[in-house]
């Protein structure tokens, strides 16, 4: 039995995560709840609601759907708001883990929290603490023990499960059946699939969400599903041995822009010609893109849904040039006709460097080649996205993008008093009034 993984799911305290890890936590809090007002629009974020509340009856303990309010089942709640942080690719991520550990783990904390009726700010930042750790690990043991590139849902399926059974209060014995049935039903689905034929399947954070609830719920009335070999197998004990010694969630990277990691630095490479010569849209005659293997395949062109949009590294990097940034109307549907932004998207190459692609995914590398109109060649340094763990952005930059992205959805006053609350939780603190706004429809 991995008893050490057992005891940190059900004996970790907020007072037991140093002071900076939690600061980390709570950065991430609050950038999953911008991204979350940023994806209500999608089409996606619609219709995963809309089927929530049709099949997933709330039953005996039910939980609201994020910026929604209608009342489901958990396993609903986790569908529906993995989706919706899935559907805006502003999320944050891990570079070796290829995805993103706290997308499933924020509704599936507020879920929880809401259909047991513990409240308490500490646990709900011990949770989402947990879905990083669990969530990190189990994500780098299926890529170390599987030969195919699994979606995000796949492991967060196991860090869900442990976020529910922490809440259920699961003997050893039942979470450990926990995590095994999540790891067992998680969905072990083709990333690269989606990359190549972008559809609103995306990275299927909702779908390993649904399992782990799933699976916690199962365990909790005898069903048995242990072990989860990816947190039990020998070839993987060194990546469980450290549990509150190295702290995972230090490695998250956050993302400026709602578009994939892998066109970020590209993106980033591009934002730095500009700024560097002062360009404008009409002085571009066209742009090269040299960068690894992962993000040449994504789409290229003008896109027609927000998923060809957001897995794209032709399209936004045409948005940096035009804009200067790249925005939620950007990439909405509806928002892709700027006859600028078509002409650099269209015209651009993108290739391949082998040592960038050598260097994937520790690093993710590209640089960028401006064409000017009045003939010159202009050629960015090897760039990478901002925002990386070794470079974290500001606070204040992590701010202005929450504000930016949810402000325009929930209102200035909503977005500041969500924005108070999660700074405010804790131990002893109710996270009632945090859940309550983010469980307030929109619109």
């Amino acid at each position: 039995m991995a008893r050490p993984l057992i005891d940190f799911i059900h004996d970790l305290r907020w007072q037991d995560i140093p002071p900076e890890v939690q600061a980390r936590t709570r950065f991430f809090l609050t950038d999953l709840i911008g991204v979350s007002a940023g994806g209500t629009g999608t089409p996606v974020a619609r219709i995963i609601r809309d089927h929530a509340a049709e099949q997933f009856g709330a039953g005996a303990a039910g939980a609201r759907l994020m910026l929604d309010g209608r009342r489901v089942s958990p396993v609903g709640a986790v569908l529906a708001g993995g989706t919706l942080i899935d559907s805006f690719d502003a999320h944050d991520g891990h570079r070796l883990t290829k995805g993103h550990a706290g997308c499933a783990a924020f509704p599936a904390a507020l879920a929880m929290a809401e259909a047991t009726g513990r409240d308490d700010g500490g646990d709900l930042l011990v949770a989402l603490a947990l879905g990083y750790e669990i969530g990190t690990r189990a994500g780098i043991a299926l890529h170390r023990t599987a030969c195919d590139y699994h979606t995000t849902g796949a492991w967060t399926a196991v860090s869900v499960a442990a976020i529910a059974a922490r809440y259920l209060g699961l003997d050893p014995e039942r979470t450990r059946h926990a995590l095994g049935t999540a790891e067992f039903h998680g969905p072990r689905s083709q990333m690269m699939r989606c990359i190549d034929h972008p559809t609103m399947v995306k990275d299927g954070s909702g779908w390993g969400g649904m399992a782990g609830i799933s699976a916690a719920y199962l365990a909790r009335s005898g069903y048995t599903g242990a072990p989860a070999i990816t947190a039990e197998g020998a070839d993987v004990a060194d990546l469980w041995s450290d549990l509150g010694q190295l702290w995972r969630v230090m490695e998250q990277y956050y993302k400026p822009f709602p578009v994939c990691r892998w066109a970020q630095p590209p993106v980033q490479a591009v934002l730095d010609l500009r700024a560097a010569h002062a360009l404008t849209p009409a002085q571009i005659e066209r742009i090269e893109i040299v960068t690894f293997h992962q993000s040449v395949r994504l789409a290229g062109g003008i896109p027609r849904t927000t998923e060809e949009a957001q897995y794209a590294t032709a399209y936004p990097a045409a948005v940096a040039a035009v804009r200067g940034t790249i925005g939620a109307d950007d990439i909405a549907e509806g928002g892709f006709g700027d006859p600028e932004v078509q002409r650099l998207a269209r015209t651009m190459v993108v290739r391949e460097l082998e040592a960038y692609s050598a260097a994937f995914p520790a690093r993710r590398i590209a640089h960028a080649v401006i064409h000017t109109r009045d003939g010159r060649r202009l050629e960015s340094a090897p760039t990478e996205a901002r925002g990386d763990p070794e470079a974290m952005v500001s606070d204040a930059e992590m701010r202005a993008k929450y504000h930016r992205f949810a402000d325009p959805v929930l209102g200035a006053a909503r977005a500041a008093a969500l924005e108070a609350e999660a700074a405010r939780i804790g131990p002893g603190v109710s996270a009632a009034p945090l859940i309550d706004l983010i469980a307030a429809p929109v619109g």
